[in-house]
């Protein structure tokens, strides 16, 4: 009972920061989803409007609807990850169904002679990014897992990580979390885990050597991923004379992000003290955002049409808890009493993504279909971490200002009606965040659709498949040698919408 209560107890302290780069890209991305139509269009609606998921390229789209609407939309997320690591490569899928859209729209005509000719109120909730994701990787490296526990341990006294007399060792790695920093917690549980020792037994020493022997050493690693971050938002629109639509919309951001990283080494050499080892952590992060939209249409003629619309920084603000396990050869007898029943608490932290910036075009042929043209641009390099005074995070967004750079993205959608049928295609392009172009190549998407056209309703149904490159660091320190992920997320998306 005891061993419960320290745990409560110590669960209000909260641990050094441990946010960083790859949190502030995590959440500043949105993937393409929404509708079937939208989809299917590779999300080239920034002039067009007419569909709920377009109001987020340009809230003005609201205003383009005829007639108050109703869609739903339901997806099965598909990934197919494949990692190459020292030469090995080893492929991970994932299948996932869900809601993924729906909302309504609400148009009202003016019934004066006023050139405002109407007005329409929309809600839509949009699953802006879905996190159910897997990743496996296996190799024979020869960066062990000792060196993430060198890394952290060089320069912390050993007298500083003991345990105190009676003192459990779940209640010293939680203490020593909260009073003394991340750094000195990963030096205590690579000591007790058996990874570490000290170059001798005196209390000052700061220097710490292996307790494994390998030239190399095969790892299995595997990291599970899953959540959402879903995007409500409330929207105004209106149309002056017969030309020009305005709109602005209100976005609520709800985020849930769980991480497991999983890592097992063996084959050491044969006279090495450790001959096996495994580490895991938990990391599970919670939180809201807020950001708003301002957008324009403009019908220059029958067939042309332009757009543009902003839309503003989000705000998160976000609380994580993480957690952490190992077991070795030589870890101590009570070890597994550090597990992920066992969490520190961070404090609340906020990250500001970019504004971004969309100019369209479209030219529409009548009733008989219609091209679209969408750029957005991003300076992903003006991202932060707050608050701002915090030295960890100060670090942290001087290497976002130094490493990521603008972001270019462009969406072609096209749609071809035959009577109640309508064929649609889409390209989607997105540059790396990177100023180098390294750690996270270019996205490329592709994406076709059909719809039927009831009448008072219509079924549309897309297909939706991205592919991006990108290195991923195992851990965060001492391995040097990143995984090479290809992803390819295909999306397979229904909707149905309701004429009213």
């Amino acid at each position: 009972m005891k061993r419960y209560l320290t745990f409560i107890v110590l669960l209000a302290c909260a641990m050094a920061s441990a946010q960083n780069m790859n949190d502030v890209l995590r959440y500043s991305h949105e993937n393409l989803q929404g509708t079937a139509r939208f989809q299917g269009m590779g999300g080239a609606f920034g002039a067009l409007g007419g569909d709920l998921s377009a109001l987020n390229i340009n809230p003005a789209g609201s205003a383009v609807f005829s007639n108050s609407q109703f869609t739903i939309s339901g997806s099965n997320y598909s990934t197919d990850n494949t990692s190459t690591y020292f030469g090995s490569s080893l492929g991970a899928t994932d299948n996932d169904l869900n809601i993924n859209q729906v909302g309504g729209v609400f148009v009202f005509r003016s019934r004066s002679d006023s050139d405002w000719k109407k007005m329409a109120i929309a809600v839509n909730y949009d699953l802006v990014e879905s996190y159910d994701d897997e990743f496996r990787v296996s190799g024979n490296s020869d960066q062990g897992l000792d060196n993430y526990f060198l890394s952290y341990a060089g320069g912390v006294p050993f007298g500083s990580i003991l345990l105190r007399s009676n003192e459990y060792i779940e209640d010293g790695y939680l203490d020593i979390g909260a009073t003394q920093g991340f750094q000195d917690q990963q030096a205590f549980l690579g000591y007790y885990g058996g990874i570490i020792d000290p170059v001798d037994m005196d209390d000052a020493t700061t220097t710490y050597i292996s307790n494994a022997l390998y030239n190399t050493v095969s790892q299995d690693y595997s990291r599970f991923t899953s959540g959402y971050n879903g995007k409500f938002n409330v929207n105004f629109g209106t149309q002056y004379k017969d030309n020009l639509y305005l709109g602005a919309s209100l976005n609520f951001h709800t985020v849930f992000y769980d991480q497991i990283d999983e890592l097992r080494e063996t084959n050491y050499d044969s006279d090495s003290p450790i001959q096996r080892s495994e580490f895991s952590n938990f990391l599970h992060t919670e939180g809201s955002g807020f950001s708003f939209n301002l957008g324009a249409i403009a019908k220059l003629n029958q067939n042309i049409r332009v757009g543009g619309s902003y839309q503003s920084p989000t705000w998160y603000r976000l609380t994580d808890d993480f957690s952490q396990r190992i077991n070795s050869t030589l870890a101590a007898e009570d070890i597994n009493f550090i597990n992920h029943d066992i969490v520190n608490l961070f404090e609340a932290y906020t990250i500001k993504t970019p504004a971004k910036l969309t100019g369209s075009v479209a030219l529409v042929f009548g009733k008989d279909g219609l091209l679209s043209f969408d750029y957005s641009y991003q300076d992903m390099s003006q991202a932060e971490l707050r608050p701002e005074g915090d030295s960890s995070f100060s670090q942290v967004n001087s290497n976002i200002a130094n490493s990521l750079d603008g972001v270019s993205s462009m969406r072609l959608g096209g749609e071809y009606r035959i009577d109640q049928v309508s064929l649609r295609a889409g390209y989607r392009f997105e540059q790396s965040p990177y100023a180098d172009g390294n750690n996270i190549g270019d996205l490329n998407g592709y994406s076709g659709g059909i719809g039927y056209n009831f009448g008072g309703s219509r079924l549309d149904l897309a297909v939706n498949r991205i592919e991006q490159d990108y290195n991923m660091q195992l851990f965060d320190a001492g391995f040097s040698t990143p995984a090479l992920i290809n992803k390819k997320n295909t999306n397979v998306t229904l909707s149905y919408t309701m004429n009213f």
